[in-house]
């Protein structure tokens, strides 16, 4: 009877240890903090910022030119551009397509550059002046911040692609003949007469 007994009470421990090793543990409540503020210290995904709508810029452009009594040509200008805009200024003659050019910015919504020419003058002849707003990537951000960095802000009939793919540009251009006498021709173009004579 005592093996009986003695039988039993290993048999009910036994069951006791196998019901004690089925259990799932509760997680503490300091676990399941944790796990609750390594959700919350995870990263939010960044909002996304909108890129800020910038008006087109229609680009106006417009020069004088004068002959100097040594027979060199000093350019000015006017234009919309923003203060600090790099311009290259060319002068091309026309039948020799020979150029002279000056960098030159914006300031005060207006430009000059010069003069332009040989030591000796410019001889008698048609000329072309150019002017051509530099590439956005090269402009001071202050510009860019404006015009865009690849030039995409800016509108008009000026405006174009630029040969090298870097964005659109602007380019303005006068055709004008120096001379002492008028000369014949059906073109729209400004005579310039040489000073003093």
């Amino acid at each position: 009877m005592r093996n009986i007994i003695s039988n039993v009470g290993v048999l009910v421990v036994f069951v006791s240890l196998l019901v004690g090793c089925g259990e799932t543990e509760e997680p503490s409540p300091e676990t399941d903090s944790t796990a609750q503020e390594q959700t919350e210290q995870s990263p939010a995904p960044e909002p996304e910022v909108a890129e800020e709508e910038v008006e087109p810029l229609e680009v106006d452009i417009s020069t004088d030119v004068a002959l100097r009594t040594d027979r060199r040509l000093m350019v000015e200008g006017e234009s919309n551009l923003p203060d600090g805009t790099q311009l290259q200024i060319v002068v091309e003659r026309e039948i020799s397509r020979v150029r002279w050019q000056a960098r030159t910015s914006v300031a005060g919504g207006s430009f000059s550059a010069g003069p332009f020419g040989s030591g000796s003058g410019l001889p008698d002849g048609g000329y072309i002046v150019r002017v051509e707003v530099a590439e956005g990537s090269v402009q001071p951000r202050e510009v860019q911040a404006v015009i865009g960095d690849q030039g995409q802000h800016l509108a008009g009939e000026l405006v174009r692609q630029s040969r090298h793919g870097l964005g659109q540009v602007a380019t303005y251009s006068r055709r004008f003949l120096v001379g002492s006498e008028p000369r014949q021709t059906r073109d729209q173009v400004e005579v310039l007469e040489v000073p003093g004579m």
